[in-house]
């Protein structure tokens, strides 16, 4: 009865979301300049988003075509295919719908602060609210709807392939595989079209950035978001068709993700359908927790910042101890009182999410000491402070490793993992949706970034004055923080989530034949071959999106130093930039360069499957995840770090805005970009592609292989 739960809970988090899109949108959008921007910036956005979908529909139209064919040959059910176009709808769907209030709420965030920070705050952090109760809403209504809807199609056993004389628990173990076989297709769906809208907004957004940073900041010595830079317009549309459709789109599959890998781990560890119901209900508990914890994200007027980063942590710990709480009894009563020990490995999930994010914001923000250090190496040039960014990259992975390695083994032996491997898995599995419980929440302080960069931009671009400029600064300075916080966050649930997805991949080897041997020894070749691709995958595919950027970013530097150079009176504020032309410039990249590092999610596990057969996929698997978690984690804090202490030094240390050492940091800040917002976030998608794509290919690398 627990699973009911779930769809009560997407209709809580979806009418939550109307609530806040409704508190934003009568909100005064300011002055008719003002009013103006924004519609140029939601103008841009739409376009890329249609363009982007268009061309992501024809992936999904033949992907559903091989999965078909695949379901004529008995690899598949017939459910399959049209659980993949369900999941990648709606995660699309979350991304458009967080991506439209957004570019709704820039300009109203930039006439609240005009009164106070906390106004600013307030508008800002409701938009991220409707990406955060949009995501978690909608994953629940694809779950639940796929559950009820097969679960009540198998509930006549002559759907079932049973032998005959079947005990009802046999019939029901029966019944939960084929249900969460099926579900696990729609993760992929959800996964792919994440990938897509994760890389190609990526490139859109930071080949903007840096074209605009290169050309206005470093050799014109203009300011940021300065109207006469043809390249600000593309810079604010790409703060939210990266930072708020693509990262919405980004959580909504880990979210799924980890509900559904962990249902699909309850099956192996022989617990049926109360073990499925658990990850659904916790899910459904943690949206309530997540509203609760959004009513305290609220400060006094006159705040400074360290108030606004108080009242945002505020709110998620609040949601996170709600979750604590209220596990007992969901676990007491779902599992039953012998099985209380898997509450601790719902805690562990929770705790580890709170201390990566901890530590990442130990890393990049400026309250700490490796920032300032970081800022201070511009003295002496951007070599300097590249080589230490990398540096502070790299050290800052050791902490998140050791947090997950915890939780693994804490969720691991606290759900019996000594005398049972299945129920250990499973135990793993519910810790990566304790992680994700609150995700309503975290999302919400994460997107709400993008909006009061946004704000800023309008700010400055309008003309609205020093003090309102501050008070968007804070914000945006604020929302990096939070952003990097969200990253780290995001890529510790997909290591966990992705573990849980390999031990899926495994039960489902051994479902489709129960006397398979798997052989996963270091020494046997097949899977030797298959970690040492999948530690290159991670790289190859960051070279990819890397590549991209820069290719995308020389465009756009060539054409803003045309038009300085050819509109007369353009850098005396006399004439008025074609901003439509890199906006456009923008899109095309995009859409043409993030074809290649897509394709390699969904193409290599079905190639590895097919040459080195099971045991070659599952080292590919374990060696993807393991260095591309530490590789995202690397990228990530790497870029937030080079944001963080640009805006430090802008904020007035080591001389400024305008002085050498700003110089420096601006050039670190466009190595960063496409650290944190195109390659780093992207690789957390990757690992878990890769997983859903073998799981669905499962029954023809097992009919097919060469190994």
């Amino acid at each position: 009865m627990l699973t009911v739960l779930a769809p009560i809970g997407s209709v809580i988090a979806l009418l939550y979301a109307v609530f806040l899109a409704h508190r934003v949108k009568k909100s005064d959008e300011g002055t008719e300049r003002m009013r103006k921007i924004s519609q140029a910036v939601r103008r841009g956005a739409n376009a890329y988003l249609k363009r982007q979908y268009a061309g992501v529909a024809i992936f999904f139209v033949v992907m559903f075509v091989v999965l078909f064919i695949m379901a004529g040959f008995g690899l598949l059910t017939y459910f399959v295919p049209f659980a993949f176009v369900t999941g990648g709808f709606f995660s699309g769907l979350s991304g458009f719908i967080g991506m439209r209030i957004a570019t709704a709420a820039n300009a109203r965030t930039a006439h609240a602060a005009q009164n106070s920070l906390n106004s600013g705050l307030k508008i800002a952090f409701s938009a991220g609210g409707v990406m955060g109760f949009v995501v978690v809403g909608l994953g629940l209504l694809d779950i639940s709807f796929w559950f009820f809807f097969l679960r009540w199609f198998y509930s006549d056993p002559s759907h079932l392939a049973l032998a005959a004389g079947a005990t009802a628990a046999e019939i029901e173990a029966a019944q939960v595989q084929a249900i969460t076989s099926a579900m696990l297709t729609f993760g992929m769906g959800a996964s792919s079209m994440a990938l897509f809208a994760r890389v190609g907004g990526g490139i859109f957004t930071k080949a903007a950035d840096v074209g605009a940073d290169l050309v206005g900041k470093v050799e014109v010595g203009i300011p940021e978001d300065d109207p006469r830079n043809p390249a600000v317009i593309a810079d604010n549309v790409g703060d939210n068709v990266g930072d708020v459709a693509g990262m919405g789109a980004d959580l909504y599959e880990s979210y799924v993700g980890s509900i559904i890998s962990t249902a699909a781990l309850a099956v192996a560890a022989g617990h049926g359908f109360s073990g499925v119901s658990i990850p659904m209900a916790m899910a459904a508990v943690g949206i309530v927790a997540s509203i609760i914890g959004s009513l305290f994200v609220k400060t006094k007027e006159g705040a400074t910042q360290k108030n606004l980063l108080s009242a945002l942590r505020r709110g998620t710990w609040i949601a996170a101890v709600l979750i604590a709480v209220i596990a007992f009894p969901l676990v007491w009563f779902g599992l039953g009182p012998d099985q209380i020990g898997r509450y601790g490995a719902v805690l562990s999930g929770l705790v580890a999410g709170v201390f990566i994010g901890v530590f990442t914001e130990y890393y990049t923000s400026d309250s700490y000491k490796p920032l300032k250090k970081l800022a201070e190496s511009s003295k002496t040039g951007a070599a300097t402070v590249i080589i230490d960014g990398l540096s502070l990259g790299m050290k800052s992975t050791l902490a998140p490793v050791i947090i997950v390695a915890v939780s693994i083994l804490v969720s691991y032996f606290c759900s019996g993992g000594a005398s049972s491997y299945s129920d250990g898995l499973y135990g793993i599995g519910l810790s990566a949706v304790g992680m994700l419980a609150t995700l309503g929440i975290t999302l919400a302080t994460d997107a709400y970034g993008p909006v009061a960069d946004n704000a800023g931009g309008i700010a400055e671009m309008a003309e609205l004055g020093d003090e309102v400029r501050e008070r968007t600064d804070a914000l945006d300075s604020l929302g990096n923080t939070t952003a990097a916080t969200g990253k780290g966050f995001a890529i510790g649930s997909a290591a966990l989530t992705a573990l849980a997805l390999i031990a899926s991949y495994i039960s489902e080897v051994q479902v489709r034949d129960a006397n398979f041997v798997f052989d996963l020894s270091i020494t046997n070749p097949a899977v030797l071959v298959g970690l040492l691709v999948g530690a290159a995958l991670p790289f190859l595919f960051a070279a990819l999106t890397m590549s991209a950027v820069g290719k995308a970013a020389q465009s756009i530097v060539v054409e803003v130093r045309r038009q300085f150079r050819e509109i007369k009176g353009l850098l005396q504020g006399k004439a008025e930039p074609d901003y439509e032309k890199c906006v456009d410039l923008c899109m095309r990249s995009a859409q043409h360069e993030m074809l290649a590092p897509a394709l390699i999610a969904v193409v290599a596990p079905v190639l590895v499957g097919v040459i080195l057969g099971v045991n070659g996929v599952c080292g590919m698997l374990a060696g993807a995840t393991a260095c591309g978690f530490i590789l995202a984690v690397m990228m990530a804090n790497s870029g937030g770090a080079w944001d963080n202490a640009k805006k430090y030094i802008e904020a007035g240390n080591f001389g400024g805005k305008g002085s050498d050492c700003h110089k420096a940091a601006v050039v670190g800040d466009t190595v960063g970009d496409p650290f944190k917002d195109t390659s780093g976030p992207s690789i957390n998608i990757l690992i878990k592609l890769l997983s859903m794509v073998s799981i669905v290919f499962c029954g023809l690398t097992m009919a097919v292989h060469l190994f």
